[in-house]
């Protein structure tokens, strides 16, 4: 995996505002907020994508991002907010290293704007999701 500016933050060699360490996670502010207490948390593991990250590595993910969530709130007072995760350019990823996006929503200006839209139903839902189960299963 190429080196990217999470890697040298991970090492040291760029300094961040740290809000959460431990072996296997960091969490630091966003040099580009969207809105105030805009949060990234990563995984110390290298890993481009969530898709190719270990299971020990989301499982850290998994523990820690609740626990910065309601950091985030306590310490904005803002109680709404959005986890965002991009995997790959054209999912809007910048950083090839996995990491979450804890966005405060604090007003309908600031934070993390969505356009969602909705597709009907693709084609045979029940062969997709057959699909999905064998590939779980090897």
């Amino acid at each position: 995996m190429a080196d990217t500016v999470f890697s040298k933050i991970i090492r040291g060699e760029i300094p961040c505002h740290r809000v959460y360490e431990d072996d296997h996670v960091l969490s630091f502010l966003d040099i580009q907020p969207l809105s105030p207490g805009h949060t990234l948390v990563i995984p110390k593991e290298q890993a481009a994508t969530l898709d190719s990250l270990s299971d020990d590595g989301a499982a850290a993910i998994g523990r820690v991002l609740p626990r910065i969530c309601r950091a985030v709130q306590a310490a904005t007072g803002i109680r709404e907010y959005n986890v965002l995760q991009n995997n790959g350019a054209g999912a809007h990823q910048a950083v090839f290293h996995v990491h979450f996006h804890v966005i405060p929503k604090p007003n309908p200006e600031q934070g993390l704007g969505i356009e969602w839209l909705p597709l009907p139903s693709v084609g045979n839902s029940e062969a997709l999701a057959a699909a999905m189960r064998r590939a779980l299963e090897s």
